[in-house]
């Protein structure tokens, strides 16, 4: 039974091992697929999604120009100066519109919240400025050819009826110019003004007091010296000499007037990126100023100093930049504070200020 049982079993594994048990040819050991039909074509891709259609911006609304307002009050005047302005035509040309504020009223004059209307018209080439009270306007135009070689610029006062016209040329190097101008209506000869890279000179005809007519001459001319520049101002028989040394610590500023043999000196010091120390002092008189300044960042800036001359020590603080414009200024907002103490009387100091806002609307 055993035997049986191992036969049984050997058989079996031999049937599963053996892949031709039958024993058939070769040529007929191969697949029959004759017999079984091919398979389906792969079903075709998906069509494309259709295109999005197409978006047609809107036309965006035409939109008021903008205003800019500002405004400066000034503690010594008392009084506030306005101005209004808005681009037309996109920025090719500006309405502008400026009058002052007196809430208070100085002496007998009543307080004002509108006078001195002027109201402009400024364009690249052209400006128109209206002056209501006094029910004038000026007039200022340039114009230039093609190239650029000449230029044409000219002023009309309308209520007074005088203006003056000018004709600048170039003389082959556009760093050489020649400038004609004169009044109009013609009181005399044109003032001619030649410039040159150095400089400049011009010859012009003057009245004097005893109604006698002379030429002026007036020149400027500068050029480097000694490590330095050398400048000189030549007017009506007043010379005057300004030598100025800079580097990045000192500044010195000699400058002698002739014939009055006025001396004076300038002397500033730098001790860092953020102080700064000027003095100025005149031989002749024997006055002189001195100023410290400290700034912090681009925008604040403190200041103390002292004056000989009318015997009177401050000190201010600046927020914002002290030359530049209110729209650089935080919160496009320029301020200044200033104490002065008089030396002959300083218990008694006086604090003044400053302030430019600007809105844009």
């Amino acid at each position: 039974m055993a035997a049986a049982t191992a036969a049984t079993s050997s058989s079996s594994s031999s049937t599963t091992q053996n892949p031709n048990p039958f024993n058939l040819p070769t040529w007929l050991r191969c697949p029959l697929t004759f017999l079984y039909p091919p398979p389906p074509p792969p079903p075709p891709p998906p069509p494309p999604p259709p295109p999005e259609p197409a978006v047609v911006p809107l036309e965006p609304r035409q939109r008021l120009p903008g205003l800019r307002v500002t405004t400066e009050y000034d503690s010594e005047e008392a009084v506030f100066a306005h101005k209004v302005s808005c681009k037309l035509a996109g920025g090719l040309a500006k309405l502008r519109l400026s009058f002052q504020s007196d809430p208070q009223g100085q002496g007998e004059d009543p307080r004002q919240l509108f006078s001195t209307p002027v109201l402009g018209f400024v364009t690249k080439h052209f400006s128109a400025m209206y002056d209501v009270e006094r029910n004038n306007a000026l007039l200022r135009g340039n114009a230039s050819l093609p190239g650029g070689a000449v230029q044409l610029r000219a002023s009309h006062d309308v209520k007074e009826q005088e203006g003056e016209v000018a004709v600048i040329t170039r003389l082959g190097d556009p760093s050489y110019r020649l400038e004609i101008s004169s009044l109009v209506p013609y009181s005399g000869l044109p003032r001619a003004t030649l410039h040159f890279p150095i400089g400049q000179v011009s010859v012009e005809e003057r009245t004097t007091e005893d109604d006698q007519k002379m030429l002026s001459v007036y020149g400027a001319a500068k050029a480097d010296f000694l490590d330095g520049i050398l400048t000189a101002q030549y007017n009506e028989n007043d010379l005057n000499l300004r030598y100025c040394y800079k580097d990045n610590e000192v500044t010195l500023i000699p400058s002698v007037s002739l014939p009055s043999n006025a001396v004076s000196m300038d002397f500033k010091r730098r001790f860092g990126p953020s102080d700064k120390l000027s003095y100025h002092f005149n031989f002749d008189t024997d006055d002189w100023n001195a100023v410290y300044k400290h700034t912090i960042g681009k925008s604040y800036k403190l200041k103390a100093g002292y004056d000989s001359e009318v015997r009177v020590g401050w000190a201010s603080i600046w927020a914002g930049q002290e030359e530049g414009k209110a729209k650089t200024a935080p919160m496009k907002m320029k301020v200044q504070l200033m104490l002065q103490v008089p030396q002959d009387n300083f218990r008694n100091p006086s604090v003044l200020f400053r302030v430019k806002k600007r809105w844009d609307l």
